[in-house]
């Protein structure tokens, strides 16, 4: 008898990534690339594509964000993946919209009955993520972090009387805290949880400047714009909140004025992590708001590309990246549109481009994996996770048959690809057979590098890891102590959430090839492994695959 030849998933991956069609020439960009399926120029036409000005910055539900919803269903179509969705190709999403009227709303410190009036702005910002109550006043006490992590025994609660009051944090966590775990407790759900049993009546939050991705002179610059949330009653996670407050970290100092303590003190500890004070502040806080609402759909995305296995292709890879961005807000050197070329233009083409590749050679392919691979963009991420939360609430497939989901968030080919940074690198299996595939084609991998960022809870594989679904998001990263250091920050600071992430900026085609190789890798790697991604026994996210967690 005829013993078989057994093909690792591993094997398959790197089999997959080696050249099917002839070699062509490297196009402008890709000098040094060996011939692959991506040479960064398809991917680009994309990017340019989603990221011109006529889409108007793609915001949730626009008419910007439905001309990249047809455009993205046309290529899904072209390269013969099946609609998945509840309705085709779209899954509806509804939101709830709110924009705040800010000449009728007004902040307050009083202080010995005194008034100290906080310039909308300039000094603070009201947020409307929550609905604020129209008018609330209470007295403030610090809280340090504002977290509680029974897993570490950890409360900056524990002897804090914060009944009937606002409480003011600082933003970050303290290194006790592992970086993953301290990101979930500062998510908007489990913080309202904790402040819900307290009884607190809002949160200011103070800005770490050690942790600020952008200055504030931009954040405020759209304070403004219309927020969303979920149209839904079961996804109503801040139920009892009455206001949420941004402080100016150039303005806090007015916060802790007559405490005793200083702002200053307070980022002198929280730039290492190092534990902070809790006291009463000698001031309260006054609000008046006024906020319009309105109703808004728009929809998710999902598409399949079926495994050949008769019984695995029931099983799903999902990779996904959302398809929103900012839109249309106030101007930056005279330019009103916040294209999202890298956020996230980046990562919906990768997934068009995903797509395309696999149509090439069929035959081959379609045998090359045995699970089947989802597609997915996502509407209302910039909006917070949104269109993400009510898919991996409400899948189009059965729940328990997603086994993965690769998520591809402003990945950032900005520099030559020789370091990643996987979020989620030690929670799961999926960790190792990162580390696997980007040896194989000699890259270096690493973890998160900056934890005060919280980047793990804020891009879509989030709300796949809530629901018990092994997750990663990886991302180019710039060599330790090396130049590209600054050229990141640089990004961030002058083109993050700004007009200026248009496609008239630096990017690195090899590199992008080069992240698409990995991640074509990866998908093949998980498609064809005898068994389902698991979750490491030490992760906290392990909880969520509990059968009695899931959907909750």
């Amino acid at each position: 008898m005829k013993s078989k030849l057994r093909i690792s998933p591993l094997a398959w991956a790197l089999l997959a990534v080696c050249p099917l069609l002839s070699a062509q020439q490297a196009p402008s960009g890709t000098e040094g690339l060996s011939p692959s399926h991506f040479d960064g120029q398809s991917w680009w036409k994309h990017v340019k594509f989603l990221a011109d000005d006529k889409l108007e910055g793609r915001d949730t539900g626009s008419r910007g964000e439905r001309k990249a919803q047809k455009y993205a269903i046309k290529q899904l179509k072209n390269a013969g993946a099946e609609p998945t969705g509840s309705n085709g190709f779209y899954q509806p999403v509804k939101f709830v919209s709110r924009q705040i009227v800010e000449k009728h709303c007004s902040l307050e410190l009083i202080r010995d009955a005194k008034p100290q009036a906080l310039t909308l702005g300039e000094d603070a910002i009201i947020g409307t993520r929550i609905m604020p109550a129209p008018e609330v006043e209470a007295p403030l006490v610090f809280v340090g972090y504002g977290l509680k992590v029974p897993e570490k025994n950890y409360d900056d609660f524990a002897g804090v009387d914060v009944r009937g009051k606002i409480i003011v944090i600082f933003s970050g966590s303290p290194a006790e805290i592992p970086g993953a775990l301290a990101s979930h407790y500062q998510t908007a759900a489990e913080r309202w949880k904790v402040l819900r049993d307290a009884g607190a009546l809002g949160i200011v939050s103070l800005i770490n400047p050690a942790s600020m991705d952008i200055p504030w002179s931009r954040i405020a610059l759209n304070r403004a714009h219309p927020t969303m949330d979920l149209d839904y009653p079961e996804f109503n996670e801040t139920e009892g909140a009455k206001l949420a407050v941004t402080v100016n970290p150039a303005s806090a100092e007015k916060i802790f004025a007559g405490s005793g303590h200083t702002f200053e003190e307070i980022v002198a500890l929280g730039k290492d992590r190092k534990p902070l004070p809790h006291f009463p502040l000698a001031a309260s806080l006054a609000a008046k708001t006024e906020v319009i609402v309105n109703k808004i759909e728009s929809a998710n995305l999902v598409a399949q590309i079926p495994g050949s296995d008769p019984v695995l292709k029931n099983e799903y890879v999902v990779l996904s990246a959302h398809l929103d961005h900012i839109g249309i807000g106030q101007p930056i050197n005279g330019d009103r549109i916040y294209n999202g070329a890298m956020d996230n233009g980046s990562g919906s083409a990768l997934v068009l481009d995903m797509a395309a590749s696999f149509k090439k050679n069929p035959e081959k392919l379609r045998r090359a994996f045995r699970r089947s691979i989802l597609l997915v963009l996502v509407t209302g991420e910039e909006k917070g996770l949104l269109g993400s939360k009510y898919f991996a609430a409400h899948p189009t497939v059965p729940p328990q048959s997603i086994v993965a989901d690769v998520n591809v968030d402003m990945f950032l080919p900005i520099v030559p690809l020789k370091l990643l940074t996987v979020l989620g690198l030690d929670d799961s299996d999926l960790g190792e057979r990162v580390r696997e595939v980007a040896r194989s084609m000699g890259v270096k991998i690493q973890p998160d590098p900056e934890p005060l960022r919280n980047l793990f809870v804020r891009s879509d594989q989030y709300n796949f890891i809530r629901h018990g679904v092994p997750s990663v998001v990886m991302s180019v990263a710039p060599e330790p102590g090396s130049p590209e250091q600054q050229i990141f920050k640089d990004w961030l600071t002058q083109r993050y959430h700004a007009p200026s992430d248009d496609v008239d900026q630096p990017v690195d085609l090899a590199a992008a090839a080069k992240y698409e190789e990995i991640v074509r890798a990866l998908l093949l790697n998980i498609a064809n492994g005898e068994q389902r991604p698991e979750w490491n026994r030490d992760s906290f996210f392990r909880r969520y695959a509990e059968p009695a967690k899931i959907g909750q």
